[in-house]
């Protein structure tokens, strides 16, 4: 007999999209694009491999007028290699285009542009030299990251920022070994690292460095470590108890402060089923409005 699949709930806030976005890379992503608004800097936003959209819808609030936001993924696509196709279907299976979309604009009102297939669709679709922002989170085989690193190379701005996820996850040593080999060998700066994530830029890391160093020393909610490898500073950073910053809710939330409430019991009474009838419901709505405040009052004080 075929089953029913239940039909995901639409989120209502940010956390409530599946996926992998710590909140000290939420605080990170903020920071560096609201710096870079605040310096004047301008340049279009990519996102390389978005699952259900966690990040994107993040990003995409960071998009100024005139700006151009890309992101790319397979989604139920088919991949390029059986190697990718195997990673794909293996931790991706439940991905879909109209997941991400909806997700996406649960929260903005306008799609950023889509594009379906492999990574390396991407430098024949995005200008050299036209980003600010590039977020690599998709395949983690090594011949796709290092494809991805280069291809980021040659779109950033002088300065710009690329974030490689999952560069020291112990699933995931193709995207270390790429990420340290364009560290030691491809020019790529390290500005600083998370728990997931490495900040780079091909351009001159001290003077964000010290930006964030200043920012970082301000904060109780952050360890940091400061270290030296291969000519390179390295900036460590961890939460301690950081909180989320502040994110609007979806449309959904709207929505949800609309649904109509259970009717209250009175004292004594047994509690009524989940399944409280509409009828009942609609009662509440038709009694005297003297008894509706106290039934309401009644309600606030059970919280």
């Amino acid at each position: 007999m075929a089953t029913i699949q239940e039909t995901p709930r639409p989120p209502r806030r940010l956390d409530d999209v599946p996926g992998w976005f710590p909140v000290l890379d939420q605080v990170l992503f903020d920071w560096f694009l609201t710096r870079q608004e605040t310096a004047g800097m301008r340049g279009d936003l990519l996102e390389v491999g978005v699952y259900m959209g966690k990040s994107a819808i993040f990003t995409g609030r960071h998009q100024q007028p005139g700006e151009r936001y890309t992101v790319c993924d397979l989604f139920e696509g088919d991949a390029p290699d059986d190697a990718n196709q195997a990673e794909s279907a293996k931790s991706y299976g439940a991905l879909t285009r109209r997941v991400f979309e909806d997700n996406y604009l649960s929260f903005h009102d306008e799609l950023p542009r889509v594009l379906q297939g492999p990574s390396s669709l991407v430098p024949g679709e995005v200008e050299p030299r036209s980003c600010r922002f590039v977020h690599i989170d998709a395949s983690h085989l090594y011949e796709h990251v290092h494809g991805d690193i280069g291809a980021a190379r040659e779109l950033l701005i002088p300065d710009g920022i690329v974030v490689l996820d999952d560069f020291r996850s112990e699933h995931t040593p193709g995207v270390s070994i790429a990420t340290w080999e364009a560290v030691l060998n491809r020019g790529l700066r390290p500005v600083c690292l998370s728990t997931q994530k490495l900040y780079g830029t091909w351009g001159d890391p001290e003077p964000v460095q010290e930006e964030l160093l200043a920012m970082v020393r301000e904060r109780s909610d952050c360890h940091l470590s400061v270290q030296e490898a291969a000519g390179h500073r390295i900036v460590r950073l961890k939460s301690k108890g950081m909180r989320a910053p502040e994110f609007p809710p979806s449309r959904h939330a709207e929505q949800a402060g609309t649904e109509p409430s259970p009717v209250p019991v009175p004292q004594g009474a047994p509690a009524p089923r989940r399944g409280t009838s509409r009828v009942r419901r609609v009662a509440v709505d038709l009694l005297p409005p003297v008894v509706t405040r106290a039934i309401r009052r009644a309600r606030a004080v059970r919280g």
